[in-house]
Order: structure tokens, then C-alpha cells, then sequence
């Protein structure tokens, strides 16, 4: 998805662009997967689907799943390119999260904060006040501080001024700031302050979830900056393999393919394409769960996410599960797909998701992928080659966004402008004259 977006952005702001794509489809790693005899082949499994399943092609199923915020990063870029004219979104109908062995739902309001078992009667009010104080906080107005410097004083700083309990400080770091380890706890406090007001402000957009998802899958987005892309006059060629990137005086110069050299000034792609220019960050492991049923104390949701935080299952790292299902166009009737990931720990990757499992059984069939993540060694200016980082275990959007606007100021040099693709793109359709 990074590569599709970053083409879609570089031809809105003039670049000529040629996106390739060894695959037959868009979207490399981040693609849908259809029909469902298709994924029974990709995990190399000895029989097809059984006829339980219904019809193969009703079936979307994503490699890597990952959810919108509503006030998301990825959100925004859609809304400045209008790609979402290409797009159906539906909002996930609930967050969750992991205690002692219980899912309990992720209050979403403050009503919802009262009435829920996640905490006792005192505590409530003291999370209260605490979600009013981080509602109000704006760094440029000290005004709104109540003595905490968002530069200096720590998270951990934070939760004791309001007297906050563990499990209260598990689920409102990893549930709510979506903090997958807690690292966070001993640095400055305003970051974790702003992804506690995003995950706010996304729930109040829709109610149900800050989340959102597109019909028809993930495999979606990709696409829908495909055609942005070609709009503005970049080219697009699937199924082409890549032989050798062309370097000349250290800098890339052209990719060959096919015997034939595409010449080019910058290159951008996934680090499958460049072995020798990356370095392996760690494992992630994910678990493709078809039920036929919904996951249990979720309210019969047909689309839920449930976090499990690490300290619940004493790990370093959460377990996230991600569930969506016939009413997205992504599976055939009454089926549901669970995606459960994690980054490994461990030398025995399918123990360590065990408790995730366990909340989804019983499970028609898995399908249990374990990647490897990598980095760039360098930021690409000698070169001109930028890759971009393999996908974590979160399951939103936001840190790829974060390293799509990485590359994007490696590149150009600038930070990356919303506003500026808004007026662009009002210069092609002609909007002003309307």
C-alpha cells in the first residue's frame, strides 16, 4: 500500500511515475485475497475449500489487516485525493479489549465509562477527569497544562496526578493510545496525549469505534490510488519482474526488466526488492481464522476489534485481533474472518498467540503466516533508492502513514502538505469553476 500511495501523491504533484509491480495484482504484501481457492493455495494446504464455505469468489481476504481511523492519517490523505470517490467504508462496530482472561468492551462513551465492569465506581471518576483534561489539552495554550509539561513530564508522571490503576493504564495505552509495548510509559507525555485525543475524536465521528474499514477489503486502497495515479498521467504495469536495479556512481540511475531499462532519477519500494539494503527488524506472526460465527461477548458484532495488552499475558509486545465478515463483502454469508497478529518474542510463535485463539474457537480453518520485518539501512539521499518498512502488527493505519510521510520528506525534501495536493487537484477537475 506505502508504494501505491506514494506513486498516487508523486504524480499529483508532477512527478512522472512508473509503478511496477512483479505481482499480478496490486498491492504486493498489503493485497485481498480472492477467490478463497487462491488462499488455500498461497499457505500451500492439500485440499480446496469444503462446500461449508459457499462460493470462492465471495471471498476478500486480507494479508495484513488493518483498520482506518476515522480521524486517521490515512483518512485524510483519501479525503485530499478524493480517492475515496473510489471507496465504500463501513465503521467497525466495536473495540475491545483483553482482562484476567475476559474481553470487555472499550468504553466509548461516557456513558459507556460508567456503566462499564472494566473498572470500580472511584476509579471511573478518576478516568473521568482524566479524558476531560486530555480533551482540553492543547500544547499551545499552558492554560490547559494543570502543572503537566507535555515536553518533560513522563506518561507515567500522568497516570499517577490522576491516580490511575494498572488495569486502567493497560487499556488506556494499549487500547486507547494503541501503544504495543510500553515503552511509552517513560517519555515525554504530549504524543501520548495527541493519540488518546485522535482515538476521541475518531469515536465521535461515527460512536460505534473510532474504526473504519472498506467494503470488498483492503486490497481496495491500493487500487483506488492506482487510478488516482493514472489520472495523472503515471503508468502502471503488473506482472513485470524486476531483474536489477541500475546503479551508476552509487545512485540509481534505472530498473531492468525484461531485458529492457526503465530509466529513472528516484526509485521507491518494498524491501523484497532490494535484499542487500536492509536489514531484518524482527518477526511478525498473523493468523487467518475463518468461524462461522461471531466472537463470543462482542455483542454478536459483525466487525470488532479485540487488543490483548502484553502485561495481561506477560509479554512485551500486545496481540491483536482483528475481525470483519459477510457484511463487507469480504467473505461468503454467515461467515466471519478473524485476523489475529503479534510480533515474535519467541521461538515458538503459534504458543505465544494461544490466548487470542482461544477466543475465537471454534475455528473452521487457520492460516498461519510468520514474516519477516525489515528496514532501510539508510535514508536513501546517496542512492535515491528509498524502501519502505514491512508492515508491523498494529492493526490501523497510522504507522504506515507515518513512514509514507517519512520517505516523502526524504525525497523531496519538504514535509508532506495536505493542503497543497488539495489545490492541485481542484486545478485538474475544475472545481473552481463550479
Amino acid at each position: 500500500i506505502n508504494e501505491c500511495i506514494l506513486s498516487g501523491i508523486m504524480s499529483v504533484n508532477g512527478k512522472k511515475v512508473l509503478h511496477m509491480d512483479r505481482n499480478p495484482y496490486y498491492g504486493g504484501e498489503s493485497s485481498s485475497i480472492t477467490p478463497l481457492e487462491e488462499l488455500y493455495k498461497r499457505f500451500t494446504l492439500p485440499d480446496s475449500p469444503p462446500e461449508s464455505m459457499g462460493r470462492g469468489r465471495d471471498w476478500n481476504v486480507d494479508l495484513i489487516p488493518k483498520f482506518l481511523m476515522a480521524n486517521g492519517q490515512l483518512v485524510k490523505m483519501l479525503l485530499y485525493t478524493e480517492v475515496t470517490r473510489y471507496l465504500d467504508f463501513k465503521v467497525v462496530e466495536g473495540s475491545f479489549v483483553y482482562k484476567g482472561g475476559k474481553i470487555y468492551k472499550v468504553p466509548s462513551t461516557e456513558t459507556e465509562a460508567l456503566a462499564s465492569n472494566l473498572m470500580g465506581m472511584f476509579e471511573k471518576r478518576r478516568f473521568r477527569k482524566f479524558l476531560v483534561f486530555v480533551a482540553n489539552f492543547d500544547e499551545n495554550d499552558p492554560k490547559t497544562f494543570e502543572g503537566v509539561d507535555p515536553k518533560t513530564t513522563t506518561m507515567r508522571d500522568v497516570y499517577k496526578k490522576f491516580d490511575l490503576g494498572q488495569d486502567v493504564i493497560d487499556f488506556t495505552g494499549h487500547a486507547l493510545a494503541l501503544y504495543r509495548t510500553d515503552d511509552y510509559l517513560d517519555v515525554p507525555c504530549l504524543e501520548t496525549i495527541n493519540r488518546i485525543k485522535l482515538y476521541s475524536e475518531s469515536l465521535a465521528r461515527y460512536g460505534k469505534s473510532p474504526y473504519l474499514y472498506p467494503l470488498y477489503g483492503l486490497g481496495e486502497l491500493p487500487q483506488g490510488f492506482a487510478r488516482l495515479s493514472a489520472i495523472y498521467g503515471g503508468t502502471y504495469m503488473l506482472n513485470k519482474p524486476v531483474e536489477e536495479i541500475v546503479m551508476e556512481g552509487g545512485h540509481v540511475v534505472g530498473v531492468k526488466s525484461e531485458g529492457e531499462v526503465a530509466r529513472c532519477k528516484q526509485l521507491i519500494c518494498d524491501p523484497s526488492y532490494i535484499p542487500d539494503r536492509v536489514r531484518k527488524a524482527g518477526q511478525v506472526i498473523r493468523v487467518i481464522c475463518i468461524l462461522s460465527h461471531p466472537i463470543k461477548n462482542t455483542n454478536d458484532a459483525n466487525s470488532c476489534q479485540i487488543i490483548i495488552p502484553q502485561n495481561q499475558v506477560n509479554r512485551n509486545s500486545d496481540i491483536y485481533v482483528c475481525m470483519i465478515s459477510y457484511a463487507h463483502n469480504v467473505a461468503a454469508q454467515g461467515k466471519y474472518i478473524a485476523i489475529v497478529s503479534t510480533t515474535v518474542e519467541t521461538s515458538e510463535p503459534e504458543a505465544e498467540i494461544e490466548p487470542a485463539l482461544e477466543l475465537l474457537e471454534p475455528i473452521d480453518q487457520k492460516f498461519v503466516a510468520i514474516s519477516d520485518l525489515y528496514e532501510p539501512t539508510d535514508d536513501g539521499t546517496e542512492s535515491q533508492v528509498f524502501a519502505s518498512s514491512s508492515y508491523d502488527a498494529t492493526t490501523h493505519f497510522e504507522t504506515t502513514c507515518n513512514d509514507i510521510k517519512d520517505i516523502y520528506k526524504r525525497m523531496t525534501g519538504t514535509d508532506f502538505d495536505f493542503e497543497n495536493m488539495k489545490r492541485k487537484q481542484n486545478d485538474v477537475f475544475g472545481e473552481d469553476e463550479q
